[in-house]
């Protein structure tokens, strides 16, 4: 492990849950990594929620991610901690990515289907998720991203799209590994 990137949506208000699945274990990989580590607060990725269209709800929650994570100990001298939105790279990549990503590959995401199906209208982004995702990791060429095991496919998903890239214009990008976290890879949340 030489590089680390991993992110939280401010899609709601930070739990127990964001603490143990993913927080406590950033703060150990800072400690250990220092500027190896990216910590993210993924402001696009909730929009992918209805409920995070609000803007002054989001900007409120951005915030408030940022003063959890280091109220819990990330020390923003040691890492480096950063909204998504702030670095317009994320979404250039991603786009880049959209072109080289199969459709098929999206569609059979299993957290694509399981949001999908909860909701009236299916919006693209929800679909598109997982490619934001990848350009989040791979920008940084992170080799290691600590998720929770609702997440482990989509960095399977990364890898493929890393490995596509890298053959179609040379060695760029690594595929990257997840890291679960062993005492908590899945929280279960109290909300159904």
């Amino acid at each position: 492990m030489t590089r680390v990137l991993s992110g939280i949506q401010p899609s709601g208000e930070i739990h127990i849950g964001n603490y143990l699945g993913a927080i406590k274990q950033w703060v150990a990989l800072g400690e250990r990594l220092g500027r190896e580590a990216f910590f993210c607060i993924v402001d696009y990725h909730a929009l992918t929620n209805p409920l995070a269209y609000d803007p002054a709800t989001l900007a409120r929650r951005t915030f408030e991610a940022a003063l959890v994570n280091i109220a819990a100990g990330l020390d923003p001298e040691r890492v480096t901690l950063f909204v998504q939105s702030h670095v317009p790279e994320h979404t250039e990549l991603a786009w880049v990515f959209t072109t080289i990503t199969p459709l098929g590959d999206l569609t059979r995401m299993t957290q694509f289907k399981d949001k999908a199906a909860k909701q009236e209208a299916i919006w693209s982004g929800l679909l598109m998720y997982p490619v934001l995702q990848a350009a989040d990791i791979l920008i940084y060429k992170a080799d290691t991203v600590p998720v929770g095991e609702d997440q482990v496919q989509h960095i399977e998903l990364t890898r493929e799209i890393a490995r596509r890239f890298n053959a179609l214009f040379g060695e760029t990008f690594p595929e990257p590994e997840a890291l679960l976290n062993p005492e908590a890879p899945r929280v279960p949340g109290i909300d159904g």
